[in-house]
């Protein structure tokens, strides 16, 4: 027995208890003025919410039964005595509620169900968002569309909701303390702007379709004004009419200045007709107006910050300083690549800006990249006991046509191909022989279009894989780029290889297999050979493209290895 008892006792031990979640009291308060017909149906629809505690409905100074139909349904009412507008109605019943959570509805709504109502409530309950505000299915209102949702992409370009004025929405009654409740029509506008801009969470959720009267065009016409009073006022408090309009300007002539010292740069490195002087005197004027304006922006934008609540404006900031950022990105890339292309010794200080190269191929090309951005190339030593070796970057391999551990022969020397060491990508290593059959010395930067004319007449033995096998292509690399014909090598009907060069018509290509001369082929007709068990055809076509690849007649065109 006891040791039943001990094992029970182990066992009730090990299980673990959930801590159970706190209490939250709900009301829902309904701001009502002459809805005889409809209250009533709306609290019985609330009453069917089982986490609803408290029923709270505000008599907006009606003179029909609506305090009578609400008492009778089971409501608390709390009357006006004269109609003081609804968001009075709403800060009468919030301040009288005694819960955690608060649901504001229309007392109006036909087709209201407890699914819409809990809809709202439960994504506070469940700790997801502070505040909820509703969208619903129907037609977008008129004062939504055309007055509230411009104003509020003026003035609060990160407010994005569907429906801003939807009317139906729920709060934690703690962060409704932050928040100051209009007196009329506004009010709705007025706790989404102010949910924002303190940086409350607030959620919209979809409650389906609502059916309600529609407002007269009068009723509409002051709905508008309040609407539009609510967000000018809110603008105006919280900085953004001076964010858009004076912070604005300085921002406009800010980025004129940037602009001018990026033209005056431009014009001095670039274009040639254009004298010296102007371009230095458009940089001086630019960086004048650049930093009167910038020191502008940013002394307004500090006491923005220092006046307005944080929250969402963060994100306004930067939408509204966007392009100017942008700007100054620019100019300090342009003078970063400036910088790296200065040169100090002896006394002289040179800059000598080179861009790199866009590679478009147009044609049919092979190629593992149509477009692509490459070099410059900085022409530098050879590593210590890498005589042998050249370190070429990947984008100057593939203007050259070639791959690592090829051969790549120069004045007579053989070379083998390596890639460059991590952190180098556009560091070009020559051995010290090779620097001076090339010509180049080191420190010299070499734009990916010139590398044809350095490595003219160079031989090349590129190594294609195949499986096991290996085909060796010796071709060497011409001046510039001049028609070329394609072809295709066929191992037993699979293809293994397909490269483009230039050939000379009617000459002979030589082919050979481990080594050994086997026989040769005439361009531009094809040829097939058999050795052993290996049928191997040689296929050419004639494309529209060009090449720096270069084939010699007489040379081992192609070198064929078996496993």
């Amino acid at each position: 027995m006891y040791w039943f008892l001990v094992i029970v006792a182990f066992l009730l031990a090990g299980i673990k208890t959930e801590k159970s979640k706190k209490y939250q009291k709900v009301s829902v308060i309904i701001p009502a003025y002459n809805e005889e017909e409809t209250v009533a149906k709306v609290i019985e629809v609330v009453k069917k919410v089982s986490f609803v505690d408290e029923i709270i409905v505000v008599n907006d100074g009606s003179s029909d039964n609506t305090e009578e139909e609400a008492r009778k349904a089971g409501a608390i009412v709390i009357n006006h005595e004269v109609n003081k507008g609804k968001g009075e109605a709403l800060y009468t019943g919030y301040s009288e509620a005694e819960c955690d959570i608060i649901a504001f509805i229309d007392a109006d709504i036909y087709n209201l169900t407890s699914k819409k109502v809990e809809a709202m409530i439960k994504p506070i309950l469940d700790g997801k968002t502070d505040i909820t505000k509703t969208k619903f299915s129907r037609a977008s209102g008129r004062v939504t569309e055309l007055t509230a949702k411009p104003l509020l992409n003026f003035f609060f370009p990160e407010i994005s909701f569907e429906q801003p004025l939807s009317g139906q929405f729920a709060a934690r009654k703690e962060v409704l303390k932050k928040i100051n409740f209009e007196k009329d029509y506004g009010v709705d506008v007025g706790i989404v702007i102010d949910a924002d801009v303190l940086g409350i969470s607030i959620t919209e959720v979809d409650i389906g379709a609502i059916e309600h009267d529609m407002s007269p065009l009068s009723e509409l016409n002051l709905m508008a004004n309040e609407v539009v009073r609510t967000i000018i006022g809110r603008a105006n408090k919280y900085g953004r009419v001076v964010m858009i309009d004076d912070i604005g300007y300085d921002i406009r002539m800010s980025i004129v200045g940037l602009s001018l010292v990026i033209l005056g740069l431009f014009t001095i490195f670039f274009v040639k007709f254009v004298p010296l002087a102007v371009g230095v005197i458009v940089s001086i004027v630019g960086i004048v107006i650049a930093i009167y304006y910038i020191v502008k922006v940013v002394v307004k934008s500090i006491d923005m910050f220092r006046k307005t609540p944080r929250g969402n404006l963060v994100k306004s900031f930067i939408k509204i300083h966007f392009p100017m950022i942008i700007s100054i990105i620019v100019l300090l890339l342009m003078i970063s690549t400036f910088i790296g292309a200065a040169h100090f010794e002896h006394g002289v200080l040179s800059i000598e800006p080179n861009s790199r190269n866009l590679i478009i191929y147009a044609d049919d090309t092979p190629s593992d990249n149509s477009i692509s951005v490459r070099g410059p190339y900085t022409i530098d030593t050879a590593i210590e006991n890498e005589s042998d070796i050249i370190r070429m970057p990947s984008d100057a391999m593939m203007t050259l046509g070639i791959g690592v551990n090829d051969t790549i022969r120069i004045d007579g020397e053989a070379y083998k191909i390596n890639e460059t060491r991590p952190g180098e990508p556009d560091i070009l290593r020559l051995p010290i022989n090779a620097k001076n059959a090339l010509g180049v010395e080191t420190g010299d930067i070499i734009q990916n279009s010139r590398l044809n004319e350095i490595f003219a007449k160079s031989s090349i033995t590129h190594s294609h894989e195949n499986g096991n096998n290996t085909i060796y292509e010796k071709f060497s690399i011409s001046d510039r780029y001049r028609n070329a014909s394609s072809f295709e090598v066929l191992v037993n009907n699979e293809s293994v290889l397909y490269s483009n060069g230039i050939f000379a018509e009617n000459s002979t290509y030589n082919i050979a297999i481990e080594g050994q001369y086997v026989t040769a082929v005439m361009f531009p007709e094809n040829k097939s050979i058999t050795y052993q068990n290996n049928t191997i055809d040689i296929v050419f076509n004639d494309i529209n493209s060009t090449s720096i690849k270069q084939y010699s007649s007489g040379n081992n065109f192609l070198n064929f290895y078996f496993d």
